[in-house]
């Protein structure tokens, strides 16, 4: 086969491995969140309001490199279920402040257990992990510049 097309195999593409990767993770996460009555956009973005209470959809979008078009569907399904609230922000309106409810931050308690769970799925030795979560970000710092 000709060499100059082997940067085309799939097996020297790191996107696919970290797809896929990325795929089966969250397909783990599917039976504890089913039971939060929640998907994992949702999960990660109620892990940030848990670590810091109150932000602007400016602030969530980049804690989770997501842009508003994806955040406000799913922050109005947060909303709905009483996780939420979304008020506009008196300093200035253009800002809509997230706050968790009551029932949003007691759900906080029934998710305490999933991480430990997940982690146990994940074949790594602790510092095994610390160095590929150092990796993904060194990755994705340098993607997002």
């Amino acid at each position: 086969m000709d060499s100059r097309y082997d940067a085309l195999k799939l097996e020297n593409q790191l996107c696919f491995p970290l797809y896929a990767c990325s795929r089966n993770v969250i397909r783990e996460y599917k039976p504890y969140l089913d039971r939060l009555d929640l998907t994992y956009t949702q999960y990660i973005a109620m892990l940030v309001l848990w670590e810091r209470g109150s932000l602007t959809v400016k602030e969530l979008g980049e804690a989770l490199y997501l842009d508003s078009g994806t955040l406000t569907p799913l922050l109005k399904k947060l909303e709905a279920k009483g996780l939420i609230t979304r008020k506009r922000s008196t300093a200035d309106e253009r800002n809509l402040i997230l706050t968790l409810t009551k029932e949003g931050t007691a759900m906080r308690e029934e998710a305490c257990a999933i991480p430990g769970e997940l982690a146990q799925k994940v074949p790594l030795s602790k510092e095994e992990a610390r160095t590929l979560y150092g990796l993904l970000y060194k990755v994705l710092g340098n993607l997002d510049a």
